[in-house]
């Protein structure tokens, strides 16, 4: 369940709408930088955009459905 209230509070400091950078993400959840690229290449988690040849994002909305997920109890 903590886990849970954690990702419930975090999700507040997420824009409306838009894009986030890694370190927004990895503010938000639970997980490490290895980990995340990971779960990216395994499919675990959304898919980045690229805005730029060193600019990767990922929609806000894509990083919400995911703690919702995980709020529901799938795994992230």
């Amino acid at each position: 369940m903590a886990k849970v209230d954690f990702l419930y509070r975090q999700r507040n400091y997420l824009p409306d709408e838009g894009f986030v950078r890694l370190s927004q993400i990895l503010q938000v959840l639970p997980i490490g930088k290895t980990s995340w690229w990971e779960g990216v290449k395994k499919g675990r988690y959304p898919t980045p955009v690229k805005l730029g040849p060193r600019t990767t994002v990922w929609r806000v909305e894509d990083i919400r459905a995911l703690i919702s997920n995980v709020e529901g109890g799938d795994a992230a």
